[in-house]
């Protein structure tokens, strides 16, 4: 492999292999193919950023498809949806199709087959057929049925397209090798009877081509060049091929089918079936419920479409099945709202703050940065009064000294505002507070230049003024399933965990100026996370869903706990990583180093991703390290970049000297650090670095 293909995804390594070989540019042409029985969900937004991907790189059209062949289960409102979830993400396809167009041009294929003794009508239940087919080590029997005459074939497949027979009675089966090794390939069902309403074509049929024949032929009558699909339709490579094979005129490009690993999250379920199952029986309030991982539901919590896109691109694509652990989609939503969401003051659980000293009836409006990542974002005015609501969890009687928030006999700082200090408080018969009565330094007003106004102090709290405040609902959701793998259990149901606690609701008290936000506005509340406005607030009544938290709570639970989405393998290295800093020659480091590599064979890219987010010790780094310099197929992204940063800035020699080496060998990484490189080429205390770049530099 060249170091050009390193930076390359294994797909776009096959399309320029193609392009080498000859393909014309002007012919590729991708697709992006649902089925409409459900909302499309994480999962799908991998694909759709794959396909629109490619055709934005290869300046070539992508088309949408909609794989309408089971009327049973597909709906227009499906179909609406996917239009709307992918324009969203922001992407816009060049010609629009349905498998169900293809349905007279399948049929007569189907009959040209059928002339030609390649497919017959079989009416063996589907108990006896499954029997007759063998199982992956033994092989088939012929179906009684198989050798009928053509005559008779066609006879009965009319009679089947006629509606003279009950569903499941007769099907049409390709007649294929009932001896070949892949199950796909013994004699497969082409065609069975659904007696359904189709969303488009109404009654006009009753008989319903599978998948695997229209899929392959839909690909060839719109010159797809190829065929993108998830890996468990690897298996079904050999039969797309060989219904493709009847049909193929050679002067028309042949479509390929090529595979990738579909995407899977930690802590959620990605089954369409399952999804359905949870709206059906009222777990959740519908498909775009915050708590569902469908782009209806992630854009309603308040995900962005650039967020989604950079899951996909810094999750990458893989060949290999695994769990991307839901952490890495959290990143990536606060690291765009963080760019763009505008900071607002909101109080969730509100204790009175009554500041004695202040002069009755004044208000003053203060002035407030509206984003600190965002010059362009301006400032605003927010009113200040005697009387504020602070969080009550910002104050205790009694605390420690690694408590800076505000305590008795105490100062913080009201943001943008005064330095406070808490006197006494006030409670009621229960001994709960109600009211903490502070005093004001009136010399020390945020931004007024005064001696008082530079004075630090540790704490600073959010607040918002009680006589100018407006009450909103806050929705707050957690994970919808308390385990990581929540379906794969085969003694227990899915539901069985359900997080009961994954939605609470209740009110915050907010600045003013959120009086006129609309549905879909995203805001910061200050020290306590990001909110969007939800679809069913109204004027009069505003509906605030919590998006993420603020602080990465999730990556310090992993760290106490096991590893969501963990991978066995990589768990595995740690030891080895802290055996290899402890090393004193190169033969004891190589041997550690094979053992890597043998484990390094079940470790995908992705299952780096998060670690190497977090790794923080020598130990945790080196693992990561060690795993990529093992050979992991590494993908080009941000955290990736991010962490070879940081451990080319080590102190510690084994790092710098590892990290070196994995730069030269990757030809994007090498570009990207380029300049580092050469200053540590002259300026490194290490001689042996120094050696080491001066030999490959």
């Amino acid at each position: 492999m060249t170091d050009e293909k390193k930076s390359l995804n294994f797909i776009e390594q096959i399309i320029e292999e193609d392009l080498k070989n000859g393909l014309s540019p002007d012919k590729l042409r991708f697709r992006f193919p649902p089925e409409p029985n459900g909302y499309l969900h994480i999962g799908h937004a991998a694909s759709i950023c794959l396909n629109f991907g490619l055709g934005l790189k290869y300046k070539a059209p992508v088309n949408l498809r909609f794989d309408d062949t089971n009327p049973a289960k597909e709906e227009q409102e499906y179909v609406d949806a996917i239009r709307r979830d992918v324009k969203w993400l922001g992407f816009q396809w060049d010609k629009e199709f349905f498998s169900s167009d293809y349905f007279q041009q399948l049929y007569d294929w189907t009959l040209q087959l059928i002339q030609e003794g390649k497919a017959y009508v079989d009416n063996l239940s589907s108990e006896e057929m499954a029997l007759q087919k063998g199982t992956p080590t033994e092989p088939g029997v012929d179906s009684p049925n198989r050798n009928r005459s053509i005559e008779e074939n066609l006879a009965l497949f009319q009679k089947m397209k006629n509606g003279d027979f009950e569903e499941g009675s007769h099907v049409l089966r390709a007649k294929i090798d009932m001896q070949h090794v892949n199950m796909h390939m013994r004699d497969p069902i082409m065609y069975r009877i659904l007696k359904k309403e189709h969303h488009r074509t109404g009654n006009d049929w009753c008989i319903y081509p599978m998948y695997d024949w229209t899929h392959g032929e839909s690909d060839y009558l719109e010159q797809i060049s190829h065929s993108i699909c998830t890996l468990e339709f690897k298996s079904h490579r050999d039969l797309y091929d060989w219904y493709v094979d009847q049909i193929v005129d050679i002067h028309k490009l042949r479509p390929k089918q090529r595979e990738f690993a579909r995407r899977n999250l930690s802590y959620t379920v990605m089954s369409k079936r399952k999804l359905l199952q949870l709206v059906e029986e009222g777990v959740v309030n519908g498909w775009d419920d915050p708590r569902m991982p469908t782009i209806s539901g992630l854009r309603r919590r308040g995900y962005t479409p650039a967020s989604i896109r950079k899951f996909s691109e810094t999750a990458g694509i893989s060949k290999r099945d695994n769990v991307t652990d839901v952490a890495l989609l959290e990143y990536c939503i606060k690291d765009d709202l963080n760019k763009t969401a505008p900071r607002v003051m909101a109080v969730l659980d509100p204790l009175k703050l009554i500041i004695t000293n202040y002069p009755e009836g004044k208000e003053e409006w203060m002035t407030a940065e509206n984003n600190p990542e965002d010059e362009k974002a301006g400032t605003r005015e927010v009113p200040f009064s005697r009387e504020v609501y602070i969080e009550r969890e910002d104050f205790r009687e009694q605390a420690n000294k690694k408590f800076f928030r505000l305590k008795l006999g105490g100062e913080v700082r009201l943001k943008n505002t005064y330095i406070i200090k808490a006197n006494h408080v006030v409670k009621d018969p229960e001994g709960t507070i109600t009211e903490v009565h502070c005093t004001y330094d009136k010399d020390s007003k945020s931004g007024s230049g005064t001696e008082a106004s530079t004075r630090r102090v540790k704490g600073t709290l959010h607040w918002v003024s009680i006589q100018h405040a407006h009450k909103a609902e806050v929705r707050l959701y957690d994970r919808l399933f308390t385990e990581e793998a929540p379906d794969g259990h085969k003694e227990k149901d899915f539901k069985d965990f359900i997080n009961p606690n994954s939605l609470s609701i209740g009110s915050a008290y907010i600045e003013p100026s959120l009086k006129t936000a609309k549905a879909g506005d995203k805001f910061q509340f200050q020290r306590k996370g990001y909110f969007c406005v939800d679809t069913e607030a109204s004027e009069g009544k505003l509906i605030f869903n919590k998006t993420v938290g603020l602080t990465d709570t999730f990556a310090k639970i992993e760290k106490k706990a096991k590893s969501p989405a963990r991978n066995e393998s990589f768990e595995k290295v740690g030891p080895l990583a802290g055996k290899y800093l402890k090393a004193r020659s190169d033969e004891e480091r190589n041997a550690l180093k094979e053992v890597v590599a043998e484990l390094a064979k079940n470790i995908p890219f992705e299952a780096l991703l998060v670690p190497m987010e977090i790794a923080k010790s020598n130990k945790e780094i080196l693992s990561c390290l060690l795993t990529l310099v093992a050979g992991v197929e590494s993908q080009e992204n941000e955290v990736l970049e991010k962490f070879a940063k940081t451990t080319l800035g080590s102190n510690n020699s084994t790092l710098k000297v590892e990290i070196i080496k994995y730069l030269l060998d990757n030809n994007w990484l090498k570009t990207k650090f380029n300049d580092a490189l050469q200053t540590l080429k002259t300026e490194d205390k290490n001689p042996f670095v120094r050696s080491l770049l001066e030999e490959n530099l």
